[in-house]
């Protein structure tokens, strides 16, 4: 930090966190602030290409005696500074405004309204002809600042409806430094009028979150040689010539892009595959020379391609000859960018692996980043960063939905928060006569609470998996009964690692990967995942054994593949394979179709203890013929916990009628504990039929019967049979016993008989 006389600082810029974006403040070190003669809530100039100013903020704890002063997006572009810069930073004196114009900061954006409402949002916020503000305010009631008494002059009113909106400031009277207050008159320009200075500031750094350390990866790759080339010619090597972002849809990839190129002052050349095609022979080739040829002129640029596998697949695998010449031209063209050009091509894909592995060399894409979904910390910022403008209820918590949207994306996310606010409009529209316009009380009621968010949860589901999610089960564990030990089991194995994976960090121990139910058929083996997918708070994939297998030759390794890959993307989730036996029979036995069959079982264990990590994945199969499965499944490490689903004894019994009955009017002469003590052998499944069939006979005696009498189920014992025979009952326990030998042909002659073994 270097001081003059006239105590002027130069201090490094650094970015601002999302939360704080829009609200015209720098946060700057209580050392700097003491040396500029200035308290919290005061206003600062910062004078980079351009000057502009700020209210000055203390700083982040991990930022206290460092020389940083931390800017959002806006404020870097009012400054005409970036991240890394160095400004010089002084104490401002600013004028009341008699009078501000503004109007919109984008060309396809047409305003109407009197200025009242931005008066309020603005009050006592400084600005200088030629800012980009944002109507994006962060509530009092939600900010820690609130506490200290000097700092009440502060916005605290999100005026301006629930969108944030970017204004430019045309002009003020008088010039120079001023702030709004009471008294300014405020003029709203409708259209947007074109600056004296070319500025963007519609995507900055702000407006992504959740991207951890990739947005300074690209930050590297990227605008280091724009802004700065003469460093690596005195280090005597050769700038990046290309960025690849690969990452599933929705994660930011063409955002980032579009930040970056805002934020480093560079031309931005946006190609997208069917723009490129033509359709005389080389009209493809040309248009994107054309492209290059533009961006060298008009240089510092970044051409940015998006969905690059579209327009460059891997040559041996496309028959047009249209593509092959169209990679081709973009090898020659990338080849054939000057090191000093100033000009850095950034491709975004989601089929990383598609792309002619020409393209990923140095030299052209030097570095592929992943854009990854995000954590529960970059669930956060992204929230933050959505509901900038919007009037949140107090009983909004913003952690806690970031906690329970696990698996989802930014785009996923900003559906959420769209969805929210819609909800929160539909309260208040029957209040609305929109020929006679939007009463001032009825804007003021118009916030979004947590009911809101957690109803748009509800219609909101991550893009990843939508091709294969189901909707989860409604089921709990209380609607399970019968089933103690297993549902102890599984709450150990499955809610524990997905809640708490900090735990078995600190023990030093890994999760249960895998859970194999096995049991009688009817015991409630299925219903036990339905109640884990319910309780355990992950994203819930069900599948079945046709939806894997195919007759192409390939495909269902590639089925099984794909299944793991999205569940690995949008983590923790729950996987459930039912009857799994006819899925993964043993190897060698001739059950299934053998090719087909041996390959899936060699890709599934590939995937659950293969090189890939299963972090946040658990893997649960239901089977009532275990003895069918490959063994190498039933090894820990795959399957590591075998969870015997057994009949229900008297206890259990009673308690799954219970269950079955809670809606059932039932006589006084029903004794349910009796009853439990007639049904022997009787699973879940035929507990169940029982009740069903009582209440048919009640109805069957009489349509308009108002109660089940213990006659009913006389007869209806009569009907029904347990499912489970003692002899089953006895195969099952043994093979509990001896589920885990070594030699498969002697497991396999435990139980059933295995087909093979029958025909013989």
């Amino acid at each position: 930090m270097s001081v003059s006389d006239d105590h002027v600082f130069t201090l490094q810029v650094a970015n601002m966190r999302p939360q704080d974006a829009g609200a015209s403040i720098a946060r700057l070190s209580t050392t700097a602030m003491t040396k500029l003669g200035i308290r919290e809530g005061e206003l600062i100039e910062l004078i980079g290409k351009r000057h502009t100013a700020a209210i000055a903020m203390r700083p982040y704890p991990d930022d206290e005696g460092l020389n940083l002063v931390r800017l959002d997006g806006l404020q870097r572009v009012n400054a005409g500074a970036t991240s890394g810069d160095h400004i010089e930073v002084r104490k401002a004196d600013a004028k009341p405004a008699t009078k501000v114009v503004l109007g919109p900061a984008q060309k396809n954006l047409m305003l109407q309204g009197s200025g009242e409402a931005l008066q309020r949002t603005f009050l006592h916020r400084p600005m200088v002809a030629g800012d980009v503000v944002s109507t994006s305010v962060q509530q009092r009631v939600r900010d820690p600042r609130a506490a200290d008494p000097r700092l009440r002059n502060l916005p605290d009113l999100p005026a301006y409806g629930l969108q944030e909106i970017r204004l430019v400031v045309v002009s003020t009277q008088p010039r120079g430094i001023v702030q709004m207050n009471e008294q300014t008159v405020v003029e709203l320009r409708s259209q947007f009028e074109e600056p004296k200075e070319a500025r963007r500031a519609d995507v900055t750094y702000d407006d992504i979150g959740g991207l951890g350390t990739s947005v300074e990866q690209v930050r590297e790759m990227v605008e280091l040689p724009l802004r700065h080339p003469e460093l690596f010619q005195r280090l005597g090597i050769e700038p990046p010539k290309g960025v690849l972002l690969y990452g599933p849809p929705g994660t930011g990839k063409t955002l980032l892009a579009r930040a970056v190129a805002n934020e480093t002052e560079a031309n931005f050349y946006h190609i997208a595959g069917p723009e490129i095609m033509g359709s005389r022979y080389g009209e493809s080739e040309e248009r994107l020379r054309q492209v290059f040829q533009e961006a060298s002129q008009n240089a510092p640029s970044i051409i940015f391609i998006d969905e690059i596998d579209s327009i460059a697949p891997k040559r041996e695998q496309v028959t047009g000859e249209v593509e092959r010449r169209i990679v081709a031209q973009l090898l020659t063209l990338m080849d054939g960018l000057e090191p000093r050009q100033n000009i850095v091509v950034i491709g975004a894909t989601n089929r990383r692996d598609a792309i002619d592995e020409a393209l990923r060399r140095p030299g052209r894409f030097d570095r592929e980043i992943v854009i990854g979904v995000p954590d529960q910390i970059g669930r956060r910022e992204i929230l933050a960063i959505h509901t900038r403008g919007m009037p949140l209820a107090e009983n909004t918590d913003l952690d806690e939905i970031a906690r329970t949207t696990y698996g989802f994306v930014g785009a996923d996310l900003g559906a959420l928060v769209r969805e929210a606010a819609m909800d929160a409009l539909r309260r208040v529209l029957p209040d609305i006569n929109l020929k006679e316009g939007i009463p001032r009380e009825v804007l003021d009621k118009l916030t979004v609470s947590q009911d809101d968010f957690l109803s748009a949860m509800k219609r909101i589901q991550p893009s990843a998996l939508r091709e294969i999610m189901i909707q989860a089960p409604n089921v709990r564990w209380d609607d399970v009964g019968g089933l103690d030990e297993a549902q102890i089991k599984l709450k150990e194995g499955v809610e524990l690692p997905l809640r708490s994976p900090q735990s078995f960090k600190r023990m030093g121990i890994r999760p249960a990967k895998g859970f194999l139910l096995f049991g009688p058929p009817g015991t409630g083996k299925t219903l036990l995942a339905k109640a884990v997918a319910r309780e355990a708070e992950a994203n819930f994939v069900a599948t079945k054994s046709s939806d894997l297998l195919s007759k192409w030759y390939g495909e269902s390794e590639q089925q099984v593949s794909r299944l793991f890959e999205r569940a690995r993307q949008v983590a923790p989730t729950v996987i459930f394979i039912d009857e799994i036996d006819s899925l993964a029979p043993v190897r060698g036995s001739g059950l299934g179709e053998p090719a087909v069959t041996e390959r899936v079982v060699n890709t599934l264990l590939a995937e659950m203890d293969g090189l890939e990590d299963m972090r946040g994945v658990v893997v649960m199969a239901a089977t009532n013929r275990p003895n069918l499965l490959d063994p190498a499944l039933l090894r820990p490490g795959r399957f590591d916990e075998l969870v015997y689903v057994a009949v229900p004894d008297a206890k259990a019994r009673r308690k799954i009628l219970g269950i079955h009955t809670k809606k059932m009017p039932l006589a006084d002469d029903v004794d349910l504990d009796a009853l439990a003590e007639r049904t022997e052998r009787f699973t879940g499944a035929d507990l169940e039929d029982l009740t069903r069939r009582s209440g048919l006979i009640a109805l069957r005696q009489s349509i308009d019967a108002s109660k089940v009498t213990k006659e009913d189920f006389d007869k209806a014992l009569q009907e029904v049979r347990p499912s489970v025979t003692p002899e089953v009952e006895r195969d099952y326990e043994e093979m509990l016993r001896t589920l885990r030998q070594e030699n498969p042909q002697q497991r396999m002659q435990i139980g059933f008989t295995p087909l093979r073994q029958a025909k013989e």
